[in-house]
């Protein structure tokens, strides 16, 4: 379905002294049909923009992007034009991702508009069965968006993309600024409807338990690059890069009995940020707690360190796996 191959991207900056900063650093992943891969890191990371590139918001700086066999990036505005309603993303601030002059009904018939996927007459009966799927009312389509919670607003989203019928939808944080109890709402509604209609899905996200709840598979990056993936139980039950062993046992329990074993040493106080100045080796070498001299000096390759489980760490065979600190199940208070 999807197969994005070692792209990145360098944004520059500056008017008289050009400043050349490279977010995404050689990137690669599939996704199969009806498969959700969680893309997962902190702030900085480079995540959103992979998201952003694979549906053409943003160019590539090199590197392939495949979708069912097809070069996304040698399609010409014609072509493209008639691909993108199979490839649709959903935005995390649902607020700034409607029109707040129309109605809910007018964000919703816009798309069979725009791409002449029904007759006038038809639409409005297409627009009632979007809204019905995502479990709201009729009375809904005749309100503005200010009129609509954040979680209704995000399930209108999630109807609007619906409407094209997509293959593959990229979901950037569609939740995080939804209150909890809202966000298992909307997941669940996602997660349902992936089932009903197979989509693939590139679901990205800070939130490792809703990660770990969403997704097949666990694409773990940092500064630009993916330093772990694998299954999702693999990710999660033995992770071997230290930094996912770092963001796993930083997680919170829901239980105040339980204890924090597993917990990995403090992380040096370094910028997660890309920067495309700093000296070679591993990225993650500033911070980590078991660099040597080899990460130092040496970029570390994605490399299989079990089954279906690739790690960039040159000492993973060093370390002991360790066991996540969460729960058997995502509590959503």
């Amino acid at each position: 379905m999807l197969e994005v191959v070692g792209i990145r991207k360098v944004f520059t900056s500056g008017i008289f002294r050009r400043r050349s900063i490279e977010v995404v650093r050689g990137v690669s992943f599939r996704v199969h049909k009806g498969q959700t891969l969680g893309l997962v890191g902190e702030s900085g990371c480079g995540k959103t923009t992979v998201g952003k590139m694979i549906v053409r918001l943003i160019e590539p700086t090199a590197g392939r992007i495949l979708f069912s066999g097809i070069e996304l990036a040698r399609l010409d505005p014609r072509k493209l034009r008639k691909l993108r309603p199979k490839i649709q993303i959903i935005f995390q601030d649902p607020d700034r991702a409607f029109n707040p002059r129309w109605k809910i009904r007018d964000s919703l018939a816009e798309p069979f508009k725009l791409n002449r996927l029904a007759r006038s007459r038809e639409i409005i009966d297409r627009v009632l069965e979007l809204i019905e799927t995502v479990g709201l009312h009729p009375e809904h389509l005749n309100r503005y968006p200010f009129e609509l919670s954040g979680g209704q607003l995000q399930r209108v989203a999630l109807a609007r993309v619906l409407a094209l019928q997509p293959e593959l939808i990229v979901a950037d944080e569609p939740t995080s600024s939804l209150d909890v109890s809202v966000q298992a709402q909307v997941l669940t509604l996602l997660k349902k409807l992936q089932r009903r209609f197979q989509f693939a899905c590139v679901f990205i996200s800070h939130d490792l338990n809703v990660a770990r709840w969403m997704s097949d598979r666990i694409a773990v990056m940092y500064r630009g690059k993916i330093v772990e993936e694998g299954k999702t139980e693999s990710i999660f039950g033995s992770p071997r890069h230290p930094y996912t062993q770092a963001l796993l046992g930083a997680i919170l329990v829901p239980d105040p009995e339980a204890g924090r074993t597993g917990r990995v040493a403090s992380l040096n106080h370094v910028s997660p940020e890309v920067n495309l100045e700093k000296a070679g080796g591993c990225s993650f070498q500033d911070r980590c707690p078991h660099a040597e001299k080899i990460c130092r000096e040496e970029e570390p390759p994605l490399v299989a360190s079990a089954p279906d489980h690739q790690v960039a760490c040159h000492r993973f065979k060093d370390l002991v796996p360790v066991q996540a600190n969460v729960t058997g199940k995502v509590c959503f208070l």
